[in-house]
């Protein structure tokens, strides 16, 4: 073998190996934390009466509050602004263009519309958001019916031929197995990411989130401290190891919601076990990284938090809590600076 060749090779073995160790980052301190209990603001709802366990959702102007449990309306509607009551939908049980068992709302920016999954009649119902406004009477169309096997969960929906997001698929009765992938809701095609999972997860459950602006979308395995970065390609962009990763589960919750703030990757991180006491055991952590994956800070809220989403014209993190107070934000200012 001449000198040329042996160059060649080594140079290729050299390159593999940096571009490997600059696609698995591990992390094993994460200790720039920041106490920002005092700076949470609470939101106070004194018009109606909604459950702990609420999910959050801003759509154009308004922040949406879905309410599970509820036995009339399942989706309250905010002034993102003020935080003012303007009205609800969504009205609970199994008549036309009502919600058997709600899934999470997706907003359509460029129709002024937003999709509500129903897993209870497998089907996407599409919205009017000025129609749902102004008519209390107003029920909504469906979008499309969803497969048995495969079927969307959480995604961001781009135009009518192309929504990316964690599709669904049943394993026998009881389980099931969440992957990325496309989908088009004219015709109902799904198409899966080339990277499904992380070959050392055993069992997946994620939160996920995509953005279009950066191209890219974060999943962050719950049972695992595990971040996942892929560009919307389906390609891997980085693997991120917490101080916790472990190929084995041992009952303890690491990632909640995801959210892109800006130029920041900010995520609910726990690191504690799911129950104790017989009590849930909810974040009270968010973690900032940049674009890339690198840690940047910890902002200790001090209180548990089930669900939370960014409006970005507030630039603030609105959150749903199990404590003292049920909703509450806070005003970021330079906190992911």
């Amino acid at each position: 073998m001449n000198k040329t060749v042996c160059l060649f090779l080594l140079i290729a073995f050299c390159w593999g190996c940096s571009s490997n160790s600059t696609t698995e980052k591990h992390q094993n301190k994460r200790n720039n934390t920041t106490n920002v209990r005092h700076k949470i603001k609470e939101i106070v709802i004194e018009e109606l009466l909604i459950n702990n366990y609420s999910w959050l959702q801003i759509v154009d102007n308004y922040l949406f509050i879905e309410d599970h449990k509820s036995a009339n309306e399942l989706i309250h509607i905010f002034d993102k602004d003020n935080f003012e009551y303007i009205t609800s939908t969504g009205l609970k049980g199994q008549g036309p263009g009502e919600i058997a068992r709600l899934g999470y709302i997706v907003e359509d920016k460029i129709n002024r519309k937003f999709y509500v999954t129903d897993h209870g009649k497998n089907k996407i119902f599409s919205y009017d958001l000025d129609s749902v406004i102004t008519d209390p009477a107003y029920l909504p169309i469906e979008k499309m019916k969803m497969g048995e096997q495969l079927h969307p969960w959480d995604y961001a929906f781009i135009n009518d031929t192309l929504s990316i997001g964690v599709i669904v698929e049943p394993i026998g009765s009881s389980d099931f197995k969440p992957v990325v992938g496309k989908f088009n809701m004219r015709t109902g095609e799904i198409k899966l990411m080339n990277y499904t999972i992380h070959p050392d997860v055993k069992k997946k459950r994620i939160c996920f989130g995509i953005s279009e602006e950066h191209g890219m979308y974060i999943e962050c395995y719950v049972p695992h401290d595990l971040m996942t970065i892929c560009g919307l390609d389906g390609n891997l962009k980085y693997n991120i190891y917490g101080p916790g990763w472990d190929t084995q589960t041992h009952g303890i919750d690491y990632y909640g919601d995801v959210a892109f703030c800006n130029d920041r990757i900010v995520t609910l991180y726990s690191g504690e076990k799911s129950f104790k006491d017989g009590k849930s055991i909810w974040a009270t952590k968010f973690i900032i990284f940049d674009l890339e994956g690198n840690y940047l800070k910890t902002l200790e809220t001090g209180y548990q938090i089930v669900k939370f989403c960014y409006d970005k014209d507030n630039h603030r993190i609105i959150m749903s809590m199990d404590d003292d107070i049920q909703f509450g934000y806070l005003d970021l200012g330079d906190l992911l600076d």
